[in-house]
């Protein structure tokens, strides 16, 4: 098995680039030939609404249709955010100049003319490739004017100037602008003509190769709109931290207050009445294993996981390894590192499961680790990728991308899960319990509406997502939108600090709960603190709704379906923080005081 993964491990590894435009070294002399390549289109306010360049009524090569190109070799993450290269009739060569040469000349019949206007109206974009760089300008212009009379007037762009700047023998730079703009009509009786023409210029310059991204960067086709509000991300951090110290001195003179009593009461200081209420009273209790044990340590084997993805990603990050701006570098190193860290997950999960004295149902367990998580996303993914397929949009994957993702789970997630159950099971010790259960359990007095486990959730909700709300409207602007990111150093520091606020808020909820001789513990800490996700929903809701221009089924399909996804790894991540910052604090208080 170890053998197999490697095997396609090393087989694998060179199409799993995580996507971008690579800095290529492709060399020209005078006259060359220069390869451009069409991409796709889509309407801009729906950034993961793609589809192919070919599917307008635009000038095709003859041999290209539809549903067939001559597609060029793309790497998983240009698939997967989208990218269907094809063959183009521009013809371009090395430093040679051309002036408004003909392209090909457009009969739009009745349909095409509609599907064209319609697509201007939804303010959809191209996007071209020269030498691994994009260039991306609009198909038309809608302009409306006065509501009475009221004007509509759609044009379409005729004329595409390319301006290429080079250094000796590469390409720096590339540039697309249009003009000459051919109004279109609103009813047609005949074949409408339209004419595309292009010119060609090139523009020596003095920047460096190397530096080249760094120009190309610089003009970037979509907006910079994205304001650092260091007061609000400041103030987060602040509050934040007070709410932590805060919870932690109160915490800590409440636990120091029971622990002298109870001390006192064990020297004889006091009254035997002390042991008929407080957390002390269920001790025996208290260490009972929960129940659905299995599914238990599934859950936190896979939080374990997908915490150890967040941590590398981030330090990827902060690297400047990881490029967040391409949606499907984010997707095609989120399924790479969810495979290699699938280890952690065995790991966790079998280890404890065989602490809780089930050890010899470990395959049970690893099958049920590796499924939880990957298996909602498969179906939600499913869904996407059907709708995208019924819409005819690039973002449907084709049938050897699904194959080699389905080989990156099978041939590598799924075997380290198997080897780090393995590893778990075997290194697994005596679970560590200062207090021995009894067998049969005691009941749970009745409680006040305040201490129900719905204040729980909503608090222990609350609270992590308010120490991330202002970090989650860059993120969200950033995947949804058109926004650069580049606070990573922020980012991490927001991923810290809500991990302290989990923790934190979980010990003191996990504290009163056990005040009032309440033992169940177990699974209440995991969705107290995995209700931040309901919160983080909610956002999203209010995201999609009121602060972007997003729209269709399509998009909404897109949206919500990731979004679930999104929610469901914060549930299980946070939830696993909050269990083992309670699990820690619970042996810490029951082994700090002498039992009878």
């Amino acid at each position: 098995m170890t053998t197999w993964t490697l095997f396609i491990l090393f087989f694998l590894f060179p199409f799993l680039e995580w996507g971008g435009y690579s800095v290529g070294a492709e060399k020209y002399d005078d006259n060359d030939e220069v390869k451009l390549y069409v991409n796709k289109v889509g309407p801009y306010n729906n950034p993961h609404e793609t589809y192919h360049y070919y599917s307008l009524p635009v000038c095709i090569p003859e041999k290209a249709t539809i549903h067939f190109y001559l597609m060029t070799l793309m790497s998983l993450g240009e698939v997967l955010d989208g990218d269907r290269m094809a063959k183009s009739l521009y013809k371009l060569k090395f430093k040679t100049d051309v002036e408004k040469k003909k392209l090909c000349t457009l009969n739009l019949k009745k349909k095409e003319l509609e599907k064209l206007s319609e697509a201007i109206e939804d303010q959809y974009y191209f996007e071209f490739v020269v030498d691994d760089l994009p260039l991306r300008n609009f198909v038309g212009q809608l302009e409306e004017g006065r509501l009475f009379p009221h004007t509509h007037k759609i044009s379409v762009w005729t004329q595409y100037e390319f301006i290429f700047e080079y250094n000796d023998k590469q390409i720096i730079s590339a540039n697309v602008s249009v003009s000459d703009g051919v109004e279109l009509p609103e009813t047609i009786e005949t074949d409408f003509e339209v004419t595309q023409t292009y010119s060609v210029k090139w523009v020596p310059t003095s920047v460096k190769f190397e530096d080249r991204l760094d120009r190309f960067k610089a003009r970037k086709f979509f907006p910079v709109t994205l304001e650092i509000h260091w007061l609000s991300v400041m103030n987060s951090m602040v509050l934040a931290f007070l709410l932590i110290s805060f919870v932690a001195v109160i915490l800590m003179r409440i636990v120091k207050k029971d622990f002298a009593r109870y001390s006192e009461d064990s020297a004889g200081k006091l009254g035997g009445d002390v042991d008929e209420y407080g957390w002390k009273i269920i001790h025996s209790d208290v260490f009972r294993f929960p129940q659905r044990k299995m599914l238990f340590c599934a859950v936190l084997g896979v939080g374990s996981q997908l915490l150890c993805m967040a941590a590398i990603i981030i330090v990827l990050a902060l690297a400047g390894q990881f490029n967040v701006h391409r949606h499907g570098a984010v997707n095609a190193a989120s399924c790479f590192l969810y495979a290699l860290t699938s280890v952690v997950s065995g790991f966790v999960a079998c280890r404890f499961f065989k602490q809780m004295g089930e050890g010899f149902r470990w395959v049970q367990c690893v099958h049920l680790t590796s499924c939880l998580f990957a298996v909602p996303v498969f179906v939600l993914w499913g869904i996407q990728n059907t709708v995208a397929w019924i819409y005819h949009s690039t973002q449907a994957l084709p049938f050897t991308t699904v194959l080699l993702m389905m080989m990156v789970w099978l041939f590598i997630g799924y075997p380290l899960t198997v080897l780090g159950g393995i590893f778990g099971k075997n290194v697994a010790a005596d679970f560590d319990a200062p207090c021995r259960a009894k067998n049969i359990p005691r009941e749970i007095p009745a409680t006040p509406w305040y201490r129900s486990w719905m204040i729980h959730y909503l608090v222990g909700g609350f609270l992590p997502f308010s120490a991330i709300s202002v970090e989650l409207y860059y993120v969200f602007a950033t995947l949804w939108s058109r926004e650069p990111y580049t606070l990573y150093g922020i980012l991490g520091l927001t991923f810290i600090i809500v991990l302290c606020v989990t923790a934190t808020v979980s010990i003191a909820l996990t504290y009163f709960q056990l005040a009032i001789e309440d033992h169940e513990w177990w699974w209440r800490s995991i969705f107290s603190a995995g209700s931040t996700s309901v919160f983080i929903f909610l956002y999203a809701a209010f995201y999609y709704f009121r602060r972007s221009n997003m729209s269709g089924f399509f998009q909404t399909t897109e949206f919500f379906s990731s979004i679930f996804i999104t929610c469901y790894a914060f549930f299980l991540a946070l939830g696993t923080v909050a269990f083992f910052a309670s699990l820690k604090f619970v042996r810490y208080i029951y082994g700090s005081i002498k039992m009878d």
